[in-house]
C-alpha cells in the first residue's frame, strides 16, 4: 500500500473522532516510520512494507479508541519546544501559548524578574519563558510528583535547566521558602477550571488526562477563587497575576478579580475572540 492511500483510508477511520483526522493520521504515521510530515509529502508514492503498515495500525487503533496523539507518541510541541507529556500532566494547549505570549509582550526586560508558574505539569509555561528569558529566576510548582518528574525531564532534555521545580498544592509549595512572601512579579496559572459535573469529562482525549489538572468544584473556579485570594501576599508591589480560564467564565472571572480587589484588571481574548486570559495588578 502507497503512502498516500494508507493516509486517506485511515483518516475516514478518525472522521468520528478527531477534528483533524488527517493531520492524525499523518503525525502517527510519521513517528511510526521515525520521519517527519514533510517526507510523507515527498514520498507519498513510496510503497510500505506490511510490518510498516502493521506498526503503524497499531497506533491508529489506539488513536480510534479515543488516545490523545500526544500521549501514543509520547510529545506535543508548545512555543515550537517538544514536550514529554504522559497520563501524569496535562497535554498543553495551543490557546496557553497566548499566556506565553501576553507576558512577554509585557515585560520585556531580560533581568531582574522573578515569575511563579503554579500548577506547572509538563513544565510548558515555565519552560516557554525559560527559553525566551533564559535569565529570568523561574520557579515552577505541582502538587503532583510525577508531573513534575516529567517537567523535569523536559527542563533537561531542552537544557534549560534554571528552572526551581518545587512539589505542593498551590501556594502550598512556598512553605519552606526562608522569603516566601512578597517575592514575585509574575504569578502564571493554567488551573483547573471545568465543572465536576460537565459531561465532557467522560468524552474524547480528557478521558486520559488526569481529572484534578482539568475539574475544580460545581462551577469549575474553586482552585481560581483560592490561587486569587492567596496569590497577593507571594506578588510584589503591582506584582501581576495572570490564569487562564475556560471560554465561558469572563463575568466569573472579573468578579472573582474585583472581589479580591484585583487593579487594572483585563481580560484577553484568542484568536477565536472566547475570553480566556484574566490579569489583575497586586492590590
Amino acid at each position: 500500500m502507497q503512502i498516500t492511500h494508507l493516509i486517506k483510508t485511515a483518516s475516514q477511520q478518525l472522521e468520528h473522532l478527531s477534528d483533524s483526522p488527517r493531520l492524525d493520521t499523518e503525525v502517527l504515521l510519521a513517528h511510526s516510520l521515525k520521519k517527519n510530515r514533510t517526507w510523507l509529502i515527498s514520498w507519498s508514492d513510496k510503497t510500505l512494507t506490511q510490518s510498516e503498515i502493521n506498526a503503524f495500525n497499531w497506533l491508529l487503533k489506539r488513536r480510534v479508541q479515543g488516545e490523545p496523539i500526544a500521549h501514543i507518541i509520547g510529545t506535543r510541541e508548545f512555543w515550537s519546544l517538544d514536550l514529554r507529556v504522559t497520563k501524569d500532566t496535562l497535554i498543553p494547549r495551543p490557546e496557553t501559548e497566548l499566556m506565553v505570549e501576553q507576558i512577554l509582550e509585557r515585560y520585556p526586560q531580560t533581568t531582574g524578574i522573578n515569575l511563579l508558574d503554579l500548577g506547572t505539569g509538563s513544565g510548558a509555561i515555565a519552560l516557554a519563558l525559560a527559553f525566551e528569558r533564559p535569565d529570568w529566576n523561574i520557579t515552577a510548582s505541582d502538587k503532583s510528583e510525577a508531573a513534575l518528574k516529567v517537567a523535569r525531564e523536559n527542563a533537561r532534555r531542552l537544557e534549560l535547566e534554571q528552572i526551581k521545580f518545587i512539589a505542593g498544592n498551590w501556594f502550598g509549595a512556598l512553605q519552606s521558602s526562608p522569603k516566601k512572601h512578597s517575592q514575585f512579579d509574575i504569578i502564571a496559572c493554567n488551573p483547573p477550571y471545568i465543572s465536576n459535573a460537565d459531561p465532557h469529562l467522560s468524552q474524547g482525549d480528557v478521558r486520559f488526562e488526569p481529572l484534578s489538572a482539568l475539574a475544580a468544584g460545581n462551577d469549575g473556579l474553586d482552585d481560581i477563587r483560592l490561587i486569587c485570594q492567596q496569590a497577593n501576599q507571594y506578588l510584589k508591589k503591582s506584582g501581576m497575576l495572570i490564569i487562564e480560564h475556560g471560554f465561558d467564565q469572563k463575568a466569573q472571572m472579573r468578579s472573582i478579580f474585583n472581589n479580591y480587589a484585583y487593579k487594572s484588571i483585563e481580560q484577553i481574548n484568542d484568536l477565536s475572540q472566547q475570553t480566556r486570559l484574566c490579569i489583575g495588578l497586586k492590590p
